[in-house]
């Protein structure tokens, strides 16, 4: 709801601070003292258009506050914008709204103190507050709104969801078919490519660990006559000796004899002969291993070619496919896994088309469905209106939606026996509760494949014709005034537990209406403030009226005022209590002395026995 209002320089107001409450708040005081101005400044700082005209005279520019206090379901909406552009404010239960418009013509918008654009300042405001006469706030004027309208009057989003997940799983199948279809020839040549490098790697048989295996190898081969010279050398040392000098395995031999002889004189030095018999085993296992070492160096020209052509083989494949034979091998792996898939598409296609053709089959029953029921809920809708328009002096003004189906060979396929099956069973007198101004009658449904999304077939639009005679004509094309008001006070207290705005506004809404007529126009505004009426839904309700029969049903009564400070006119507002108010009511009502203040005093109590009334039947 809204909070605060401040406003400085705007139009006639030098600095004017407001605080509204919950509930209904009227707006009274003679033509011209700023009662709408204060509306317009409201319209200017959710994003209405801003001309410098509006700056006051002498001040260089126009500023705007209005500081709203927001229920957890608006939350919902707006807190996902706020985090997205990072516009988080301190309390995240308040949203501050800033507007300045400077001389030049510019203008500034602001979020939560952070200067951002026209169009986002628009799309955070958008759902806070219904000004009527201002279009561009109303929300029963945006026609896309009017199906959202219909579906919670009539209880319907249930239905509504379980259309709206199964046209996500259609546009899924659909953009997944559609992905395969244009990519089928890209796929071939994809598939051509795989089949290659699947071959070569296989044609090379890798196994992992090769490569290290075949880079000792080749340094073998490569230093074989090196290799072969520097063993015989090693084993000569060890075995046959150098000429007079003996072998060190001869040598080794000679001192464990000697030892042998000197552990049996002398048992301490048997820990020595115990260590040179394991040397000696050592030195013979070591020229055993130098003579098998011999046998296999050789110098092979042929095998070192081959074993340097392997390991390029393996490097080649390598560059291409993986750092390691491995890496390579798990690519090969891989690319069989997506041949596997393309070689499989076509039946993949098969298998979506026949997907689709089930999903809309399915979505097909649920839309027709849903069509029926709305048509059944817009009838309920249009006769709660117009039974409103009645109490309102608007006895000959009609109500209607409209219904239209677009034609779309990709759209979803409707057939008559299915609609003859739905009708059954939700019930056949819905073909006859249907609104007048339906351009579709339920008996009427056309066959054909229509476009959908996720709120349905339907495309929905709100009819009126205030006068009796005039045809019905689209809710937005009606003229504005008095009548328009009513209008909109009957849509909103049939829709009140449909629509979810919390803040209304009405200004001027008693135009050409009598006092008996503003009665009841109060008392259904505090209705829809106190939640009384057939929605049970609260909402904040501003209204700027020149009629006291109004005003009396006010929770809180603002007067507003010129008054010259120095040389200057300027727009007061004070809250009206007691006597003061009576007194308010009793000049509104155009006459004067005792009979007046007694006229006001019992508005103001018949007004208090109402609302006894009305909250004692809650």
């Amino acid at each position: 709801m809204l909070a605060e209002l401040r406003i400085h320089d705007f139009a006639i107001i030098d600095e004017l601070p407001l605080t509204f409450a919950p509930g209904f708040s009227v707006l009274t005081g003679e033509t011209g003292a700023g009662k709408s101005i204060i509306i317009d400044a409201v319209g200017l700082v959710l994003g209405g258009r801003a001309e410098s005209t509006v700056v006051r005279a002498g001040a260089d520019r126009a500023i705007i506050e209005a500081t709203f206090r927001l229920s957890p379901a608006q939350r919902v909406a707006i807190d996902p914008v706020l985090r997205r552009e990072g516009l988080e404010g301190d309390n995240p239960a308040l949203l501050l709204l800033g507007r300045e418009v400077r001389l030049s013509g510019r203008s500034v918008s602001r979020v939560n103190g952070r200067a951002v654009t026209l169009v986002l300042l628009r799309e955070v405001a958008e759902g806070l507050v219904d000004i009527h006469g201002q279009s561009e706030h109303l929300s029963l004027l945006r026609v896309r709104e009017h199906v959202n309208l219909l579906d919670r009057y009539g209880e319907l989003w249930p239905l509504r969801a379980q259309v709206a997940n199964v046209v996500s799983h259609v546009r899924a199948v659909r953009r997944e078919l559609a992905d395969l279809v244009l990519r089928e020839q890209e796929l071939a040549h994809r598939a051509d490519l795989l089949q290659f490098q699947i071959g070569e790697i296989s044609a090379a048989a890798l196994q992992p660990g090769e490569e290290e295996g075949l880079l000792e190898e080749r340094l073998r081969l490569t230093h074989a006559e090196q290799l072969a010279a520097l063993v015989g050398e090693a084993i000569r040392a060890l075995e046959e000796g150098e000429g007079e000098s003996l072998a060190a395995l001869d040598l080794l031999g000679a001192a464990l004899r000697a030892l042998e002889v000197l552990a049996r004189i002398d048992p301490a030095l048997e820990l020595g002969l115990r260590a040179a018999e394991s040397v000696n085993y050592q030195m013979e296992e070591l020229a055993r291993s130098l003579r098998d070492y011999r046998e296999q160096v050789e110098s092979n020209p042929r095998r070192l070619q081959e074993v340097e052509d392997r390991l390029a083989l393996i490097r080649r494949l390598e560059r291409k496919y993986g750092p390691t034979i491995p890496d390579v091998l798990a690519y090969a792996e891989k690319a069989a896994r997506e041949l596997d898939t393309i070689t499989h598409s076509e039946e993949r296609i098969a298998e979506l088309q026949a997907e689709e053709e089930r999903l809309l089959a399915e979505l097909s029953g649920l839309a027709v469905e849903l069509s029926l029921r709305r048509r059944e809920a817009a009838k309920r809708l249009a006769a709660g209106i117009e039974e409103e328009l009645e109490d309102l002096r608007m006895e000959g003004a009609r109500f209607g939606v409209d219904f239209q189906w677009r034609e779309d060979p990709e759209g979803v396929p409707v057939i008559e026996s299915q609609i003859s099956n739905l009708k059954s069973q939700i019930g056949e007198s819905a073909s006859q509760r249907v609104s007048e101004s339906a351009s579709q009658r339920i008996g009427d449904l056309p066959e054909g494949c229509f476009a959908f999304d996720t709120s349905g077939i339907d495309r929905v639009g709100f009819l009126v014709s205030p006068n009796p005679g005039e045809p019905l004509k689209p809710l937005a094309k009606i003229a504005s005034g008095g009548e328009t008001s009513r209008l909109m006070l009957a849509l909103k207290t049939v829709l009140s537990r449909a629509d979810e705005t919390p803040t209304l506004i009405f200004d001027e809404i008693d135009q050409g209406i009598g006092g008996r007529v503003g009665a009841t126009v109060g008392e259904k505004l505090w209705e829809l403030a106190a939640g009384t009426g057939p929605g049970g839904l609260r909402h904040q309700v501003l209204c700027v009226t020149h009629l006291p029969q109004l005003a009396g049903f006010g929770d809180v009564h603002f007067h507003v005022e010129k008054v010259v400070t120095g040389e200057r006119t300027v727009t007061q507002v004070r809250q009206l209590q007691g006597g003061a108010r009576v007194e308010e009511l009793a000049q509104m009502l155009g006459a004067s002395g005792e009979g007046a203040y007694r006229s006001a005093e019992e508005i103001l109590a018949q007004v208090e026995r109402c609302k006894r009334q009305e909250a004692g039947r809650t």
